[in-house]
């Protein structure tokens, strides 16, 4: 018997505004089922997905999966923003961007374009983007085993830059506190809901595929499959952030039961409390 009875993949979004086409919410339960998409009748917005959550966490035990970074790196620098007075244990972290952000709709934007602009890169005028391009450790574990090259929450630029996304997910992870634990930061509770970081390459990578995206109803099978989910079925072939998700939710019910995912080599203590941990990633 799993210790979820459900499993949710989220693919968030750090754009500007109230909506945001961008957002997708897979979720499957325990056993071999097909997951499903979780549709509104507009976009969804991140207020509503923190809504969603906090319902559906008390109705089961639930395993929630983001796909941003839930901390900056500070393991290769001893500071988050080297210079600022910011605090340097995660949960501080995310309180700070919280109280310092008045953008709409958990929005962080302001977070990187006017406090702390000098942080990030944002074009040539910021200099060289080597520069800004600082790992976490489970990022760099990643990187080791032929992940690809893993984001960096500095760059802000480019349609795969996780920025806005990582400091608005954070504003989200604040408002959790004390209501849903998020693991590593939080010990894993004996039952209820969890939230855990995701990157959905990684269960890609771990059904079988190679690819960074899945973009045809067969490849998607050919993943859930790998994972030992049911097929999806459907008119039309989903978008990436849906086919991205649909995988994710069977990736983190195929994985959630072994103990080795929630102990991986390189997490310490420290780092569960700073940097945190990308699930599926040891």
């Amino acid at each position: 018997m799993s210790r979820f009875a459900r499993f949710a993949a989220v693919d968030w979004s750090g754009a500007r505004g109230r909506r945001h086409r961008g957002i997708a919410v897979a979720l499957c339960e325990a056993g071999a089922a097909a997951p499903r998409l979780v549709m509104r009748d507009r976009p969804w917005s991140r207020t509503e997905v923190l809504d969603w959550l906090l319902a559906t966490a008390r109705e089961a035990p639930t395993l929630f999966g983001f796909d941003f970074s839930y901390a900056p790196p500070i393991v290769g620098r001893g500071a988050y923003l080297p210079g600022e007075a910011v605090p340097a244990d995660a949960k501080g972290f995310w309180a700070y961007v919280d109280s310092v952000c008045d953008d709409e709709d958990l929005g962080a934007a302001s977070f990187l374009e006017r406090r702390h602009r000098r942080h990030f890169y944002f074009g040539a005028a910021d200099g060289a983007k080597a520069d800004f391009l600082h790992h976490r450790v489970c990022e760099l574990a990643f990187n080791a085993t032929g992940g690809g090259k893993a984001s960096t929450l500095y760059d802000a630029i480019g349609a795969s830059q996780v920025a806005k996304a990582s400091f608005a997910g954070m504003r989200l992870l604040h408002r959790l506190d004390g209501q849903v634990p998020v693991w590593p930061f939080d010990p894993v509770p004996p039952d209820g809901s969890l939230v855990v970081e995701i990157y959905t390459r990684v269960f890609i990578r771990l059904a079988g595929l190679s690819g960074r995206k899945v973009r045809t109803l067969d490849m998607l099978g050919r993943a859930l499959a790998g994972l030992g989910s049911a097929p999806f079925t459907a008119r039309a072939v989903p978008s990436d952030h849906e086919t991205d998700v649909l995988i994710a939710a069977a990736g983190l019910r195929a994985i959630a039961d072994d103990p080795a995912w929630w102990a991986p080599e390189g997490l310490t203590p420290a780092i569960a409390r700073t940097e945190g941990w990308t699930f599926g990633v040891r």
